[in-house]
């Protein structure tokens, strides 16, 4: 980028309980801000909430059932008029929008917004009814993104079968250097007799396959007696699980609740393995990412974005999507063989580079390029131009 951008990012999901999406556009943010551009987001989040300088509150949203879990949105009229007064104030070069198809702020920002759009598109959903009842809503004003980017190949196959169109596949960032920078805890750290394994992830959203977790608890013991499992994650509904799986599992179980940034470096860094029993509707898994990052043998079930993100099973060990069984034989083998994680922690530090900030940043300001200088000829819903672009500029050709 030949010289610096104003930039406006719309996330659609509040900060008060933030989540993947809303720590994308906060990194991403950062990363632009470090590069020399000019950057605004506009998020819901209440007035009491602690955002960044850079972050407008848009007012508290509402929780409504999404992609098996809670999404916090804001839409309506007094939604828009923010919308509208904060894209006035910003006189943006480029507006970056992240799901504009779901009912949100991002859907208003591009109802509104006249000028180079960019969409990011995170979901990844085999069959929805909602994308499905929210085409004909936004099937005009999509016509109006001039560049659209999917953050894997699941969320770009998603994107293709419910709304049309195609992207450009570019990853979730990570700050790689503060995970594999990050100081073990002793409190979390394993050792050959008590090895720790952790989980992180929303308790009361089965998706997210803590309940696989527990069912394998029991069948580890059996070869690692002193295994320590050590779950991470809001939700009311913990306890009550790990009371329902047993007494044994409950004496191998720690609930450490939410914990910070600063304690999810440590305790990724800290730990034998992270799990990721995930059962479905996930289109990444940054957490993989952060895993790897901190130096952490990562066992992850065998969804398709997992098994992409890990480099089909090599930067990861796999196991049977849902199955408890198959996930105990894995950490018991994992837990037992200091050679296979020492050589499955070396293939994920050279994998995880390429979903560093400094990586996925060069990534999107090539499409905001791409944007701002097509802006009298919009992609629509053909982005092969600027995904042609970014082959180019990846060879090193100027035309």
């Amino acid at each position: 980028m030949t010289r610096p951008l104003r930039v406006g990012i719309v996330c659609p999901y509040s900060f008060d309980a933030p989540g993947g999406v809303q720590f994308h556009a906060r990194d991403l943010a950062e990363a632009l801000l470090a590069d020399g551009h000019e950057v605004s987001v506009l998020a819901p989040a209440g007035d009491d909430t602690p955002v960044p300088g850079y972050l407008v509150p848009a007012g508290r949203a509402l929780a409504v059932h999404y992609n098996g879990s809670v999404a916090r949105l804001a839409f309506g009229p007094v939604a828009a008029a923010r919308v509208r007064k904060w894209l006035a104030a910003g006189r943006f070069d480029v507006l970056h929008l992240h799901e504009p198809a779901v009912p949100s702020l991002s859907m208003l920002a591009l109802w509104i917004a006249d000028g180079p759009v960019v969409a990011t598109f995170h979901t990844s959903i085999l069959r929805s009814r909602s994308l499905q009842i929210a085409y004909p809503f936004v099937r005009q004003s999509l016509e109006k993104i001039t560049a659209r980017i999917a953050v894997s190949e699941d969320a770009r196959r998603t994107l293709v079968e419910h709304l049309g169109g195609d992207a450009t596949v570019i990853p979730n960032g990570v700050y790689v250097d503060r995970f594999a920078e990050a100081e073990t805890d002793p409190a979390w750290q394993g050792t050959p007799e008590r090895p720790t394994v952790a989980f992180l992830g929303r308790l009361d959203e089965p998706r997210k396959g803590l309940s696989v977790l527990l069912g394998a608890v029991e069948l580890v013991q059996r070869r690692v007696p002193g295994v320590r499992v050590l779950v991470a994650g809001a939700g009311e509904t913990g306890a009550e699980q790990v009371a329902q799986a047993g007494p044994r599992v409950a004496e191998a179980v720690e609930l450490l609740g939410s914990v910070s940034d600063d304690e999810k470096a440590r305790l990724l860094t800290s730990v034998d393995a992270y799990v990721a029993p995930q059962t479905g509707g996930e289109s990444f898994g940054i957490v993989l990412v952060e895993a790897m990052a901190a130096g952490t043998c990562v066992v992850a079930s065998d969804l398709g974005a997992f098994r992409r993100v890990l480099d089909e099973g090599t930067a990861g060990v796999l196991f049977t999507n849902g199955d408890s069984v198959d996930l105990a034989a894995t950490l018991v083998r994992v837990l037992t063989d200091d050679d296979l994680r020492s050589q499955v922690r070396q293939r994920g530090a050279q994998v995880v580079r390429r979903y560093d900030w400094s990586a996925v940043t060069e990534q999107v300001l090539a499409v905001y390029e791409m944007a701002v200088e097509g802006r009298d000829a919009p992609v629509g819903e053909d982005p092969s131009s600027v995904r042609d672009a970014l082959l180019r500029r990846a060879r090193g050709e100027t035309r």
